[in-house]
């Protein structure tokens, strides 16, 4: 049986989360919503303490977004753990109930951190320690379809030489390090695909433009052209060789890792809206009776009783998923579950408390308005709603990528 509650050995860290998204994040929430492309330097000095709290809380992970790594010996001796996966779900929970954007602009918790410590040999998790690294997957011609990638990697010596287009790279401007998505032979689709990790100022490596988005302005998106840049061999994440039975499922499980963490934040952004709804709804009269029938109820109190119960199973799915992960289960149905599930949820419940608190949700003067348009980008990267469910199927079905489109 999986226990869904929070393991008791998390809640100081559950607390030290709740402590910064109230008062280091939510403070400073609007401020770089409205100076967008700023860096949010007030985030600097947080990265250093949650460093120093991540070394000395080794047991049970960390309070950013990275430390997602898999160990193959998990849950080997019949033992079900709370471990890294879980403890970074719930932290991120609690900080993107401060802001998404924030989170996103947290030094050293990017997704390509993510892709590190998912995938990475213990040389390459030594030498890339404490670096800051963005991922970039999406292209031009390349969006959720990430087997139809046109960036190239070709081995020259001791270095791989890649040549392609990446866009929409989150955290790419700030970031010391960018995890590069590339094909090392195009007519053999999927399983050529290897992940690079680049560092920046490296020649060929060029930043191009910074994206102007309709939310999460904190966190700056990036788009860059690779022109023969040389990357060292020691640079692959991963097995070089080309294997069509395992090569691009070795570089999918890093989705397998980080969707529970994105779904993780739509959780938290979900559950900032829903306390948000819930004290206007008490304010004006209109707080849900638990005691009595919906129908017998305002409309209001309703709907708001029907988002609580999507938020909750969005939330035990991301806690499943994560739970998963961390006693070296299978979890890619589960993975795309939570993400589907949150994604969806956390759009429509922040489009429902704009709707129901009228004026109120409309206005810049409360933050239902600016959660509203950061909700949005949690339902489309990782893999968007439309892909989770097409992986759903292909999983419950047993169809391959090839039989089920």
């Amino acid at each position: 049986m999986i226990n869904l509650e929070i393991p008791r050995k998390f809640n100081a860290l559950v607390r030290q989360a709740q402590e910064v998204a109230g008062e280091v994040l939510r403070p400073i929430s609007r401020k770089y919503d409205r100076a967008e492309h700023a860096r949010p330097v007030e985030l600097d000095m947080l990265a250093a303490v949650i460093d120093g709290m991540n070394e000395g809380n080794s047991e049970v992970g960390g309070t950013g977004a990275t430390g997602v790594r898999r160990d193959a010996n998990a849950g080997a001796d019949g033992v079900n753990r709370n471990g890294t996966n879980l403890s970074t779900a719930l932290s991120i929970m609690e900080l993107c109930w401060g802001d998404v954007g924030m989170l996103l602009s947290m030094p050293r918790q990017g997704l390509g951190n993510s892709a590190i410590a998912s995938v990475a040999n213990e040389e390459q998790l030594a030498r890339f320690k404490g670096r800051w690294a963005a991922m970039a997957i999406t292209e031009p011609g390349c969006g959720s379809d990430s087997a139809a990638i046109r960036t190239t990697a070709r081995l020259d010596g001791d270095h791989y030489v890649l040549n392609g287009e990446k866009i929409f790279v989150t955290s790419g401007d700030r970031a010391d390090l960018v995890v590069v998505w590339a094909t090392l032979d195009k007519s053999l689709g999927r399983a050529a695909i290897k992940s690079f990790v680049v560092e920046k100022g490296t020649p060929g490596f060029d930043l191009v433009r910074l994206e102007h988005k309709l939310g999460i302005r904190a966190s700056d998106t990036a788009a860059f052209v690779l022109t023969d840049c040389r990357v060292p061999k020691a640079n692959l994440l991963g097995d070089p060789d080309i294997n069509p039975e395992k090569s691009f499922a070795g570089v999918m499980q890093t989705f397998d890792n980080t969707r529970p963490l994105v779904a993780a934040m739509a959780v938290g952004l979900t559950r900032a809206c829903i306390e948000e709804m819930g004290r206007i709804l008490k304010d004006a009269g209109l707080a849900p009776d638990y005691n009595r029938p919906l129908h017998r109820q305002s409309a209001a109190a309703s709907e708001f009783v029907r988002m609580q119960a999507d938020y909750e199973a969005a939330r035990l799915l991301t806690m499943q998923a994560a739970w998963m992960a961390d006693n070296a289960q299978p979890n890619s149905l589960q993975a795309s579950l939570a993400k589907a599930k949150a994604g969806r949820t956390c759009v429509d419940v922040a489009l429902k408390c704009v709707e129901l608190a009228g004026s109120i949700g409309y206005t810049e003067n409360a933050l239902l308005e600016k959660w509203s348009r950061d909700a949005k980008i949690l339902d489309i990267f990782e893999g968007t709603q439309q892909i989770q469910l097409l992986i759903i199927a292909r999983r419950l079905l047993g169809k391959s990528s090839a039989e089920l489109k």
